[in-house]
């Protein structure tokens, strides 16, 4: 069983997708990526999504490429090295598997008849439906496990605790307009910080700790959409803002899971 015979394609380059993008990498599986053009992750520092606007990026031991062409994925993610494509659908190619990773918790264009083998990550999703396997994302004791009947848990709109913080550790636009930040991922700051502006209405810490994410600067944003990530835990200088979460890694497990068992099943 060759495992680079099989191009896992990810639709979206967020933090959770690329958790799964480097576990598949490291198993030595190609990996390439759909993105949009403006993507909105927050962690860019592990966000593959970041090469649609910088052009290339290294992730701990991953490096990611922007390709304009389709015709480039397939070549270059059998380099080890993964593409990102501005697509906002499937590329025409052979695919093998496809990870719908865009956490948009409803089901959006993703199929069951796309791939071989059809993944996605979190609520939206009913395996055996929509897709052939379901990746839980909530917090708790069944983080990362695979669900290949039924639906993942419900969003809850709550984000999980980190450093027992929840929603006040969230930054989100408060107005429609272009987002200027003051400060830079993995910056220290404390609470009450201002840390940037929409459409000249402030953006400030509740919580003191590191600066773990933030949308990129200059980006045009809509109220409320989450534009940043600071966390309590983090107390050193960088507070390892360019490490995989352990939350995106456990995720990822469950991605490479399914497509092994996949792989075992079908010989």
């Amino acid at each position: 069983m060759l495992f680079e015979d099989h191009l896992c394609l990810l639709r979206g380059g967020g933090d959770l997708g690329t958790g799964a993008a480097l576990r598949l990498h490291r198993a030595g599986f190609p990996v390439a990526v759909c993105e949009l053009a403006s993507p909105l992750a927050v962690r860019r520092t592990v966000a593959l999504s970041t090469a649609v606007t910088d052009g290339e990026l290294t992730i701990e031991d991953m490096r990611a490429r922007r390709v304009d062409l389709t015709t480039d994925l397939v070549s270059i993610a059998a380099t080890g090295v993964v593409p990102v494509l501005v697509s906002p659908g499937l590329p025409d190619i052979p695919l093998s598997v496809v990870v719908d990773s865009r956490l948009a918790k409803q089901a959006l264009d993703t199929t069951i008849n796309d791939a071989s083998l059809v993944v996605a990550l979190g609520p939206g999703f009913v395996a055996g439906v929509d897709c052939h396997a379901v990746v839980e994302t909530l917090r708790g004791p069944r983080l990362g496990r695979v669900i290949w009947d039924g639906p993942a848990a419900a969003d809850t709109g709550v984000p999980g605790e980190v450093g027992g913080r929840s929603t006040d550790r969230l930054l989100r636009s408060p107005a429609d307009g272009e987002v200027t930040w003051n400060y830079g991922i993995g910056d220290l700051v404390e609470a009450d910080a201002l840390l940037g502006v929409v459409s000249g209405v402030e953006i400030r810490s509740s919580v003191a700790g590191t600066i773990r994410g933030l949308i990129v600067n200059g980006a045009t944003v809509t109220t409320g959409l989450k534009v940043g990530d600071v966390d309590p835990r983090r107390t050193g200088e960088g507070g390892g803002v360019d490490e995989v979460s352990d939350k995106a890694l456990s995720v990822g497990g469950g991605v490479v899971e399914a497509v092994l068992t996949w792989l075992n099943r079908n010989g």
